[in-house]
């Protein structure tokens, strides 16, 4: 049985930014997309994502606006912000060296 992936500390806020680089989403849809896209490796509760959203858009990388969604419930929708593109690229740019350095030192030692 396969064990559900852990996020490193950090990384929920680059992968929700990810998300919302494809365009807008309500909560809900966030954590389906994350399941969608890890093959159901990553599963992100309530208590995790909304936190990080709250924080991100004080932060102004995301807005945020009541709107309805296709099953005609009130729900709020996520974008990215011009800052929050910015905020994504600089946060990619450290997981590739991050990841290349990890891999390295896992081939090397």
């Amino acid at each position: 049985m396969a064990r559900k992936a852990d996020l490193f500390q950090g990384t929920l806020d680059m992968l929700v930014l990810r998300v919302l680089s494809r365009g807008e989403l309500h909560g809900w849809g966030i954590t389906n997309k994350l399941e969608q896209l890890s093959k159901s490796a990553l599963q992100v509760d309530e208590g995790s994502l909304y936190p990080a959203l709250y924080r991100m858009e004080e932060k102004g990388w995301i807005e945020a606006e009541w709107k309805m969604t296709e099953n005609n419930r009130r729900a709020k929708y996520y974008t990215l912000t011009r800052v929050g593109r910015k905020q994504l690229e600089t946060e990619q740019a450290e997981w590739d060296r991050m990841t290349a350095i990890i891999a390295q030192v896992m081939q090397s030692a």
